[in-house]
């Protein structure tokens, strides 16, 4: 089953995303056009403390006009590693670095209608090692025991996608550590 581009027209180009317009040959040979956003691609980290504390922040989303509960995370810089991003990441959003990094899985965050792949990773020995954050980030720090974070996203309290599959790939990890 062949989908044919027939053409391709940007419509907005901004600096973390553009849209664009495609115009389609379907396999039945109907046409149709697909609104997709190009968004450059992601990390998300779970970054856990030697006490069993899943770091979140509390960062206000203007799309939904609240402030919604999730793991830190943010867009690679071109030419970025994802381990690096998820580095600048840590640092910026809650002001801490981490020695041990593991790499949880990957994916796209909404395939039917953005390119957005976001990589997600464990972050362990952390220590202080803050940078600048974003201007527009309003964020505060909170921590959660692994235990409350589970049921948090267990019981639907929390509804960021990225900590909820964060979460679900660290659940066997976490409780291995005897923490959940």
């Amino acid at each position: 089953m062949k989908v044919e581009l027939l053409r391709s027209e940007t419509v907005y180009q901004g600096p973390v995303f553009r849209i664009r317009q495609d115009f389609l040959r379907l396999p039945g040979g109907e046409q149709a056009r697909i609104d997709v956003v190009d968004h450059r691609d992601s990390v998300a980290i779970l970054p856990i403390d030697e006490e069993g504390q899943v770091w979140f922040i509390r960062q206000y989303r203007r799309p939904i006009d609240c402030y919604l509960l999730e793991l830190p995370a943010g867009v690679r810089e071109p030419g970025e590693d994802p381990l690096a991003n998820a580095q600048r990441e840590l640092r910026e959003e809650i002001g801490m670095a981490a020695r041990t990094m593991h790499e949880l899985g990957s994916f796209y965050l909404a395939p039917g209608y953005s390119s957005e792949f976001m990589h997600v990773f464990l972050a362990r020995d952390l220590y202080p090692s803050p940078l600048p954050g974003d201007i527009d980030e309003i964020i505060q720090i909170e921590k959660k025991t692994a235990s409350e974070a589970i049921r948090l996203a267990e019981s639907g309290e929390l509804q960021d996608s990225k900590s909820l599959i964060a979460l679900f790939w660290a659940k066997s990890y976490l409780s291995q550590q005897g923490w959940i």
